[in-house]
């Protein structure tokens, strides 16, 4: 009797464990699916990913806005103690926050910009996150560097993140020290009230905020111009039309565009609006 006993205990734990394990596996084949259903959702690719808004992008990828930076280093050392040289223009306040979080969700994101998620990603291969990532890879010499989740820095951070181009302004040093001294840390009296006086003209940027925080101060436009220089180049620009232009472009500017990319322009919002820009 006690030998059927003890039998039918381990059939019926063999019963439950066994099932436990099916359960696990139904779940984890379950999840794994529809992960890559996600991986594989037209929304990551062209031309859906075009008109993606950034509610559809977080309802997935919400934690690139709720994650916080540590407060303390693993080793121990407080964030507040590690200002780096970019946040020490005036235009950088509060704490240190996530790379997401500065360009999304900060005040000054806020006031300054209009970035949407896609203005950085532009859909993704699966297969190849980078550029020569295996042998089999193929090489374009002409084709641009992306970085993960196809990232074209030129295209993107470049167009905030270049050197001041200083020389090619005809200034006798870079714009910290005594330039920005001589000049009262104002970058629109005596030079760009007359001159490039079209600018910030396109969908990622909010036009009327940046000229009015460039009216109270040289830094608003020195934090980007320069003051967060994360590339030893300055990003070629498109020299847009301003009234007074004259004379040929100089060597510098030879073959630069004289448009924003298709892509960022704004939309025409009638003749008056655009005898105003020009």
């Amino acid at each position: 009797m006690a030998k059927h006993t003890v039998l039918l205990a381990l059939i019926l734990l063999a019963v439950v464990f066994g099932a436990r394990e099916v359960d696990r596996r139904t779940r984890h084949d379950g999840w794994q699916q529809d992960y890559l259903r996600q991986v594989y959702s037209p929304l990551h690719f062209q031309p859906a990913i075009a008109q993606a808004t950034d509610d559809q992008c977080l309802a997935c990828h919400r934690e690139v806005l709720d994650d916080k930076i540590r407060e303390r280093s693993p080793a121990g050392l407080a964030a507040r103690d590690t200002v780096a040289w970019y946040q020490q223009t005036s235009t950088y306040q509060g704490e240190q926050d996530s790379f997401h979080r500065r360009h999304l969700a900060t005040p000054l994101a806020k006031e300054l910009m209009d970035l949407k998620c896609t203005f950085c990603h532009q859909g993704h291969d699966p297969r190849e996150e980078a550029p020569g990532a295996s042998a089999t890879s193929p090489r374009q010499k002409d084709a641009p560097f992306t970085l993960r989740k196809q990232v074209d820095p030129e295209a993107t951070c470049l167009k905030c993140h270049g050197q001041m181009p200083w020389k090619n302004m005809n200034l006798p040093g870079p714009w910290q020290g005594e330039i920005k001294d001589a000049f009262r840390n104002d970058c629109l009296t005596g030079c760009h009230e007359q001159i490039r006086t079209v600018r910030h003209q396109v969908s990622y940027l909010k036009a009327d905020a940046i000229e009015a925080a460039g009216k109270k101060s040289g830094d608003a436009c020195h934090g980007c111009h320069g003051g967060r220089a994360w590339y030893r180049v300055s990003y070629p620009y498109p020299r847009h039309e301003w009234p007074g232009m004259s004379g040929p472009a100089p060597a510098w500017a030879e073959g630069r565009p004289s448009q924003s990319d298709a892509r960022h322009r704004l939309a025409p919002a009638g003749p008056a609006a655009a005898a105003a820009r020009h």
